[in-house]
């Protein structure tokens, strides 16, 4: 397994997943449980599968082919991968709760600071 960065779609695809781990979804219906676009969603479903927190499936071709669609691929987060994404949302949530360094912060109105 690798490392992956914990950008802020990463982490809105990682919700999705996580608000019913059990549950095969394929990649549009992800797009609308994170609000994010198909090429957003899908290079980050390629990396979270790259790094083992994601299984995928091709649907029946049988299935497709009856509803007269595109064939669907299914993905499902690993137990693992469920563990994971919640530590690295916790810590996420966590960092942002920090102060921010003193570079960052906003000045008072008259030293620089916007108004």
């Amino acid at each position: 397994m690798g490392t992956l960065r914990m950008t802020l779609q990463t982490q809105l695809v990682l919700r999705a997943l996580l608000e019913d781990p059990a549950k095969e979804r394929y990649g549009l219906e992800l797009c609308e449980l994170a609000g994010l676009p198909s090429g957003t969603i899908y290079p980050i479903l390629a990396r979270l599968e790259q790094v083992g927190w994601l299984d995928s499936t091709w649907e029946d071709p049988a299935v497709h082919e009856e509803a007269g669609r595109p064939r669907r691929r299914f993905y499902r987060i690993t137990e693992d991968g469920a563990e994971q994404a919640r530590l690295a949302l916790a810590h996420t949530y966590r960092a942002r709760k920090q102060p921010l360094p003193g570079w960052a912060a906003t000045r008072p109105v008259g030293e620089g600071g916007t108004p």
